[in-house]
């Protein structure tokens, strides 16, 4: 359960950044909420199925839903987004979410150089289908604890549900704050890492890697030419795991944000994008 008071520090912490959108928080549960927004059933899809020649490509992206996209829509209506084993909607975003393991070789293909004599190029966001693979392997997340992967609003986090990671969208003036307090909070150099990957991958994925390992790192992305279209212009993301979010809420009163310093003239700057983008409020 979130506590009350990690619910007002968020809003403290939201106010010394100048962001008006409360972050979002991402766990695993075997009930899906009424009206949350995600995928339809697909094919069902396995490296098994997919070596016996048994897979209808074409039918898999006829269902074809981002992860990131149906983040944008729980941001935008204060929902719940999801995606599970049979409601995948991507097959590389039921890897990256814990749904679905091994990956399908397809994917190695797709984000790298496509299929030779066949209209498909590839993404070209990797060199080749070796060194996707090798990313793959390397990223490789752990089975999923629940039937649902699920991403809300904390705000809206009730009863026993607990995030796993905490996911700040954000401009570079906003993230600059969350950046230096990470680094203030864990008085280490390289907390923040930015690792390749999908949209998915930098918000679930990325972080879980670490988090197994038991490393606290924060994890900067949405770079992914493929979930831009589901953010908004000059926005990335920043994932923090909850451990590390508690630390970071409890030093806020010692931070950057406390003193008389440079943060004031950022924070300056952060009204001016707001305004400059219209979302004052």
């Amino acid at each position: 359960m979130i506590e009350k008071s990690i619910i007002e520090d968020t809003n403290t912490l939201l106010g010394y950044l100048g962001l008006d959108e409360e972050p979002i928080g991402v766990y695993y549960a075997d009930t899906k909420p009424e009206n949350a927004f995600g995928p339809k059933p697909g094919p069902i899809i396995t490296r098994e199925l997919e070596e016996q020649g048994q897979i209808d490509m074409q039918a898999v992206f006829q269902k074809f839903s981002c992860v990131i996209g149906n983040i944008w829509l729980a941001r935008k209506k204060k929902g719940t987004a999801y995606i599970s084993t049979e409601e995948y909607g991507c097959p590389g975003g039921s890897f990256y979410c814990s749904m679905m393991k091994p990956n399908l070789r397809f994917i190695e293909h797709y984000v790298t150089t496509g299929f030779e004599g066949t209209p498909i190029h590839g993404e070209r966001y990797l060199p080749s289908p070796e060194a996707m693979r090798k990313f793959l392997d390397t990223v490789n997340p752990r089975k999923a604890p629940a039937k649902y992967c699920l991403f809300k609003p904390l705000s809206l986090f009730t009863g026993s549900e607990v995030p796993e990671f905490v996911i700040f969208f954000a401009r570079p003036e906003v993230l600059s704050g969350l950046f230096t307090h990470t680094m203030f909070t864990t008085g280490e150099f390289d907390s923040v890492v930015s690792p390749f990957g999908a949209g998915c991958t930098n918000v679930i994925s990325w972080p879980l890697h670490y988090q197994e390992r038991g490393v606290e790192k924060a994890v900067l992305g949405g770079f992914d030419p493929s979930a831009r279209k589901y953010m908004k212009t000059d926005e990335l993301t920043f994932t923090v795991p909850w451990t590390l979010y508690q630390k970071m809420l409890k030093a806020m009163p010692e931070s950057i944000f406390s003193v008389d310093g440079e943060w004031k003239t950022v924070r300056k700057k952060i009204n001016h994008s707001a305004k400059t983008w219209g979302e004052n409020h």
